[in-house]
């Protein structure tokens, strides 16, 4: 029998059923997670105002899940390449959904900041197991494309919760909010039945009959027919030196893992930052409060949009180039922010801008760091960069807390954020080499071994 490997035989199928579950499966994770993080968001202005905090203390609302999701993320990396995929996903899930509900009976800043980051555990391990496992289950030709929609499940969740706070928190308070942060519970335990296991992390561990198996049930949701596939035909990519989060410092991995940690953090500083505050300095600006929530669901409309195309266009451009101009545009829409005026029209097709363009940014860095590792250690290293990368979006909107607090103006409270663009534009140029686009993942490891 002919020898194959995963990648050929997934490839060989294109874009199935199979691929639609999937991306449905994993995408409603996401929306979940989005809607955790975001809702705090949506519910800060009101936070503040009953327990009156200090401009610091409102901007560190959006900060205690990050703290949680640096942790949850750089754990669960090392986690999901031991123990699975599927598992990883499914406990993730259920322990942000129930760790989010105590927040309903909260009385305090600290409690609150307490099961924030608890529940940022559960959220950090949510999105780098998707984004590994979507590079884990599509086509070559189209994995930038289906990673960068997979953040786009979660910008669904950002506008979701915008539109549930919207009617929720003027009617019964912003508590009712985190009372509905429960429901993905159920969500886990409908995971844990349907969503099968990483193909490439199967074989990844030696488990070549069950990868085999796992690849007849693909081809069979795919075709409709299931091929006879000996296990012993089955091509693996020699296992590496290194494995966990030593082979992302290792000689071979060093300048990538700087360039995607030097952008994500960048691109987590704008769009958190922005993202946490945006609402109030609506406010401030003088907008209605469902107006200021009207613009920032507005702004993650876009976002979606941004993180649809954005795969696309690294697939026709690369991703190197991809990155330098996403974030060059980033520098620019928040430049057009800061001095916009105080006509809504004006504002809202700013906001449009803003949310399209650092959104894209923050996105088009997905698939290269999914494809820069190895299967064996690849959640670790997409984890540990999210977590690296949330540092940023962690001290974002602190730091805009004590920009605000200067009383420097309204511009200066957007045009710091260019400082950010600026280094992800250098990152890209420096550390970024190697180029990924249209590499199968065994390929990839292939010449990873080489390096």
């Amino acid at each position: 029998m002919k020898n194959y490997s995963v990648s050929e035989v997934i490839d060989s199928f294109g874009v199935n059923r199979f691929t639609w579950q999937m991306f449905f499966l994993l995408g409603m994770a996401m929306v979940f997670d989005g809607f955790d993080y975001m809702i705090v968001s949506y519910t800060m202005p009101q936070i503040a105002a009953e327990w009156g905090l200090n401009a610091v203390q409102k901007g560190s609302l959006s900060s205690w899940s990050l703290i949680g999701l640096i942790v949850g993320g750089a754990i669960a990396g090392i986690v999901s390449d031991k123990i699975g995929r599927k598992k990883t996903l499914v406990y993730s899930v259920a322990v942000y959904s129930l760790l989010t509900v105590p927040i309903f009976f909260v009385h305090s800043f600290e409690a609150f900041a307490f099961f924030r980051v608890l529940t940022g555990v559960g959220l950090g391990a949510c999105i780098p197991v998707v984004t590994t496992y979507f590079s884990e289950c599509v086509p070559t030709s189209r994995r930038a494309v289906f990673i960068t929609f997979g953040m786009a499940w979660m910008i669904v969740g950002w506008m979701l919760a915008g539109v549930v706070a919207t009617f929720l928190v003027p009617s019964l308070g912003w508590r009712f909010c985190y009372l509905l942060g429960g429901i993905p519970l159920l969500y886990s335990i409908y995971l844990y039945f349907k969503m099968p296991e990483s193909i490439h992390w199967l074989t990844s561990k030696g488990r070549n009959q069950e990868a085999v198996k796992a690849l007849q049930n693909v081809e069979k949701i795919a075709t409709g027919k299931c091929s006879e596939r000996d296990p012993k035909a089955l091509v693996v990519p020699p296992p590496p030196k290194v494995i966990g989060p030593k082979a992302l410092f290792s000689k071979e991995y060093r300048s990538i893992t700087a360039g995607i940690w030097i952008m994500y953090f960048c691109g987590c500083f704008i769009v958190y930052g922005i993202n946490a505050w945006l609402p109030s300095l609506m406010l401030e600006k003088g907008l209605k409060l469902s107006s200021a929530y009207g613009l920032v669901i507005a702004q993650n409309a876009a976002a979606v949009i941004a993180n649809c195309s954005t795969g696309f266009v690294s697939e026709l451009v690369g991703r190197k180039k991809n990155l330098i101009i996403s974030f060059t545009v980033a520098g620019i829409a928040v430049a057009i922010m800061a001095f916009i005026g105080s006509s809504f029209g004006a504002i809202l097709v700013a906001v449009l801008f803003l949310g399209f363009a650092v959104n894209y940014a923050i996105t088009a860095i997905q698939p290269l760091m999914a494809e820069a590792y190895r299967t064996e250690f690849r959640n670790t290293g997409i984890a540990w960069c999210h977590a690296f990368g949330r540092l940023g979006g962690a001290s974002a909107p602190i730091v805009a807390g004590i920009i605000i607090q200067m009383n420097l103006g309204y511009s200066m409270s957007f045009l710091f954020y260019i400082i950010p663009a600026l280094c992800g534009i250098l990152a890209a140029i420096v550390f970024v080499k190697n180029e990924t686009r249209g590499k199968s993942l065994d390929q990839l490891a292939e010449e990873q071994m080489n390096l």
